[in-house]
């Protein structure tokens, strides 16, 4: 099934509840160019903390990680400029 994209977010799996939040700050940011929300994995361990993560630098833009709950999902951000995401990112969301 292909993805439909909303704004700069292309969606091919489902959204766990809270994320959108955080992608309409991100997809703000002029130096990002797509958001893709990956996969949802569910964790059987305790609840951990709760948030959006910064992970790693990919080729393209960074790997994001939002956990809700024991659920984690992951997105791939798209952008010009990984540094300039990485400090807007940090100034954010810590």
């Amino acid at each position: 099934m292909p993805g439909r994209r909303v704004g700069k977010v292309k969606v091919q799996h489902h959204i766990l509840e809270g994320l959108e939040r955080y992608l309409k700050e991100i997809e703000s940011w002029d130096v990002v160019e797509t958001i893709i929300p990956g996969r949802i994995v569910r964790q059987n361990r305790g609840k951990g903390t709760n948030g959006i993560f910064l992970k790693y630098p990919t080729l393209t833009g960074y790997k994001v990680l939002y956990k809700n709950g024991t659920s984690v999902q992951e997105v791939f951000v798209v952008c010009s400029d990984k540094k300039t995401f990485e400090k807007l990112f940090r100034e954010k969301f810590g």
